[in-house]
């Protein structure tokens, strides 16, 4: 596994308008980028991430911190552009960001203080980007949000900044949006919201397949079992599982941390899958297929195998937009798409940022059950549910009957996002 010596500092430049394209090879659209930094150790020029600003109309760019070996711009810029119709179709006052570091977190596993020093340097070089508000992703956790947190109190002179990182441990004044299980608790409304729309959907007695068995994908499969769901399927980088009887979901999500992971279930299965055969599982038969890991899980290579009747998508940009139009209209497979779904945690990070710095609203947030868990749970499930009604609506009307999903999606964010628009005015009113 590749080591990491650590640069004494980190620098970031910028790239915006023409020189976007000419140095990423990433066109424009009417919402953006807007900039696109490169973050790299001027002893050597060696790149180390990319934070990409796509849109700030409606506010500064939210949008997590992902660590990963090959993380690359273009993955960088549609997360950060999945971030603006997030946010917009969530009714926030926020943009669209994202940030990727070029580091393998199994490295750091158990190497806090190296991890640590890596994050403390990164977040030096975020400092100087205020548009953005850096939150946990993918390889990062609340720990290093905390890390980024007090890098920028030193670096601001200010004890509570509001400016990230957002998801802190509890004791430090953030909310624990893992342990709640926030984003899962996002697409958990969505799957109850879509059964009115669909007579012929129940969670209760459907089989569940879940892709990327982490802080989004264990929780979900507690919660769609605990409406009487069966998990058949479940992945992670070690192994693929199935099991058309059920998998017990307590072992999976007593191993999923271990060295392991999933690797290590003894229960019954059917098949398992591993090495570069793991996300077969994903095309296992289901009524629930959902991808909870990196993007791009659905593709044309493998959607004609895909097998389920609704996707739920925890992950962003898990499928291109050919890959969803062939799903709907030749296989009939509703797809829920990912930033109206999973919006869960972006909607608590804003909380998390608006409470840093307004001690009236932290109050309100509280005042519920102490914590703000309650509020954020009763938020969430409100602000899915109407955006989920609103598709189904959309569709049901639509001039344009092969419509998909996405696209439907999509008209809400953009209704939302352009200046002059109702939309853009439109924020819930406990967040005000």
């Amino acid at each position: 596994m590749q080591n990491y010596p650590l640069p004494r500092r980190f620098q970031a430049d910028v790239a915006t308008g023409a020189d976007i394209e000419r140095r990423y090879k990433i066109k424009a659209n009417e919402f953006g980028p807007e900039r696109i930094y490169r973050i790299f150790d001027p002893a050597d020029d060696r790149t180390w991430g990319y934070v990409a600003v796509d849109n700030l109309v409606r506010g500064r760019g939210l949008g997590g911190v992902r660590m990963a070996p090959d993380i690359t711009v273009d993955e960088v810029y549609g997360l950060a552009a999945a971030m603006t119709m997030k946010s917009a179709a969530a009714m926030l006052p926020l943009g669209g960001a994202k940030s990727g570091l070029l580091a393998d977190p199994r490295y750091f596993a158990d190497k806090p203080a190296e991890k640590k020093a890596l994050i403390s340097l990164f977040a030096e070089a975020l400092h100087g980007i205020p548009e953005y508000i850096p939150g946990p992703d993918m390889g990062t956790n609340e720990t290093d949000m905390q890390t980024i947190y007090e890098t920028f109190a030193r670096l601001g002179g200010k004890a509570n900044h509001g400016r990230g990182g957002v998801g802190r441990p509890p004791a430090q004044g953030g909310f624990p949006l893992d342990e709640w299980a926030i984003t899962a608790h996002g697409l958990f409304a969505a799957a109850i919201a879509t059964e009115k729309h669909m007579p012929d959907f129940r969670i209760k007695d459907s089989s569940v397949v879940i892709q990327g068995f982490g802080n989004v994908g264990a929780p979900i499969a507690e919660k769609l079992a605990s409406l009487g769901a069966r998990i058949v399927g479940a992945s992670d980088i070690n192994a693929g599982l199935y099991n058309p009887n059920g998998l017990d979901v307590a072992e999976l999500c007593a191993i999923r941390r271990g060295k392991d992971g999933l690797a290590a279930y003894t229960g019954p299965v059917r098949q398992r899958f591993d090495g570069e055969h793991i996300d077969r599982m994903m095309e296992m038969p289901c009524t629930i297929l959902v991808p909870a890991a990196r993007p791009h899980a659905i593709h044309p290579d493998n959607a004609l195998q895909i097998h389920t009747r609704i996707v739920l998508q925890g992950a962003n940009n898990p499928a291109d937009l050919v890959s969803e139009y062939f799903l709907q209209h030749r296989r009939g497979i509703v797809n829920l798409t990912d930033f109206i779904a999973n919006s869960g945690g972006v909607i608590a990070a804003y909380v998390e940022a608006k409470a840093d710095v307004d001690a009236a609203f932290r109050e309100r947030v509280k005042a519920g059950d102490g914590t703000g868990r309650a509020y954020l749970e009763k938020l969430v499930t409100r602000i899915i549910t109407e955006n989920i009604d609103e598709m189904f609506t959309r569709r049901a009307a639509h001039r344009v009957k092969d419509i998909t999903w996405r696209e439907i999606a999509n008209e809400i964010a953009r209704d939302r996002l352009r200046p002059g628009a109702d939309g853009l005015l439109k924020i819930i009113p406990e967040l005000m």
